[in-house]
């Protein structure tokens, strides 16, 4: 059973519960806007993204969070995803984030754009 993110309760009383793809897509969010210490019992769960969005913008900014993001999304996701490219874009207050991968036992490839605006 996959439970959608955020949490949500059907009509009929029942947790609400989403298929794979969509689970997939719920759980990389919740890596990229999780910061380490976050979580009680998982310390070390996230990537810390929101943590740098307020430094100077650079290459070398953009290619820390490119770093940050297929790090964590290789060692929280691993079992689910495989990870093709990570692409991070920083315009005046809003962050972008475009990852490319395949879920484990598919061959297409998926793309999936989240955006926080600061």
């Amino acid at each position: 059973m996959n439970i959608n993110f955020p949490y949500q309760v059907r009509v009929n009383g029942r947790t609400d519960t989403t298929d794979r793809s969509d689970h997939i897509r719920d759980m990389i969010k919740q890596v990229l806007f999780t910061s380490p210490g976050e979580r009680v019992n998982r310390p070390t769960f996230g990537c810390g993204l929101n943590q740098l969005v307020f430094e100077p913008n650079s290459l070398e900014l953009i290619s820390t969070l490119q770093f940050l993001v297929k790090g964590a999304l290789l060692e929280w996701l691993s079992e689910e995803i495989e990870v093709e490219e990570v692409r991070i874009e920083i315009l005046d207050s809003t962050l972008q984030v475009q990852i490319q991968y395949s879920e484990i036992g598919m061959t297409a490839i998926m793309e999936a754009v989240f955006e926080r605006v600061y």
